[in-house]
């Protein structure tokens, strides 16, 4: 997988594990550039140096690009690096003392959060960063503007559906020519807070036409497995008749479905995605750093999309010394700032956060400190 790498001078990140869990390399001389707007307040702070890795959620890779980059660009001895190696590669990771911070697209299970606790020493902060919707990507000759209820979408992917010209596809699409066509499901191989998302949203709003357990693995035998986001968007590219799900973002030019929402079908939009979030409620018992929401998939508001990601970014409310911990603050600050969530908007098509919930999360990045 392609990892990112930006630095002022063009450094190759050197990442360890040391007692901190990542080995700091501290930048050559003081900066005197100011940090990006970070917070709520959107005021400039001091320049920060160093170097710290992260990993995890392949649907933020765009995002994570423009972020290091502008965020490196404004303080010249910082260096970050991000691999968008999947969700629950990066989790892993950041339990694992890896990474000083991880970027998920599910938020973490208690067994996840005792862990990542005793990695930290302290409490975890797991805030939103970016939200974007999940498209019902296809390739199909012919059809150009695909609409899906919530119990087709659950039977095309559990392979009880397997022709373009089923009955169920065309009570969804009255007046539709569609061919006689082999479906062919693509799914994520590896462990995914993408395929996590989608199961959910599969598990909620289609009832039992989905019988299986929601899980970041694909549950479904057969069918064709690929690698990360980059992975399913190219398997259904090169396949006719070909259906798979990806961060909406990563899915430009492809046939991406209308699902069906309340008494209206619905397109994957930043904005369709957001007023989910909105109406969604905190998940309980995560910590006091810790904003998860658990998603309103069987929404019926109209103009709302509820194939959505919220995906979250890992840090550690302590760690072993300043400089580690001082970085991670202000990049944090940074990516939930206004400034930040309007260039992951542009860059990659995410549904900027509130005023609202930004006022929320960032007293718990402020949290971020050095300590034991």
């Amino acid at each position: 997988m392609k990892t990112v790498r930006h630095g002022a001078r063009a450094r190759i990140a050197a990442v360890g594990i040391a007692t901190s869990g990542v080995l700091l390399i501290a930048g050559c001389g003081a900066a005197n550039e100011s940090a990006p707007s970070g917070g709520a307040g959107g005021s400039a702070a001091p320049s920060v140096s160093g170097t710290i890795a992260g990993a995890g959620s392949s649907a933020q890779q765009a995002a994570q690009e423009a972020w290091i980059a502008t965020f490196t660009g404004q303080n010249a001895a910082a260096n970050i690096t991000y691999d968008p190696s999947g969700s629950g590669a990066g989790r892993t990771q950041f339990i694992g003392g890896g990474v000083a911070y991880a970027g998920s697209d599910a938020y973490m299970t208690p067994a996840e959060l005792t862990q990542a606790q005793t990695r930290c020493k302290s409490d975890v902060v797991e805030v939103p960063d970016y939200v974007s919707p999940i498209a019902v990507i296809y390739n199909v000759p012919g059809v150009s503007n695909l609409q899906l209820a919530p119990a087709t979408i659950a039977q095309i992917f559990d392979r009880k559906i397997t022709k373009w010209n089923d009955p169920a596809i065309a009570a969804d699409n009255p007046g539709a020519t569609l061919p006689d066509l082999a479906i062919t499901p693509v799914n994520r191989s590896d462990k995914s807070g993408t395929t996590q998302n989608f199961a959910d949203y599969l598990k909620v709003a289609a009832g039992p036409a989905w019988p299986y357990a929601v899980s970041d693995s694909w549950p479904v035998q057969g069918g064709e497995a690929a690698q990360g986001t980059s992975g399913v968007v190219g398997a259904v590219k090169a396949g006719n008749g070909s259906i798979g799900y990806a961060d909406e973002s990563q899915a430009r030019g492809l046939g991406q479905a209308k699902v069906k929402v309340g008494s209206e079908y619905v397109g994957p939009t930043a904005q369709a995605a957001a007023s989910v979030l909105e109406a969604s409620p905190r998940v309980d018992g995560q910590g006091q750093y810790a904003f998860a929401y658990k998603l309103a998939r069987d929404t019926t508001t109209s103009g709302t999309y509820p194939v959505v990601l919220v995906s979250y970014l890992l840090a550690c409310s302590k760690y072993a010394d300043a400089p580690t911990a001082d970085l991670v603050k202000a990049y944090l600050n940074y990516v939930v700032s206004a400034d930040g969530q309007s260039l992951a908007a542009s860059k990659a098509g995410a549904a900027p956060l509130s005023d609202k919930l930004r006022g929320q999360i960032t007293p718990a990045i402020n949290a971020i400190a050095a300590g034991s």
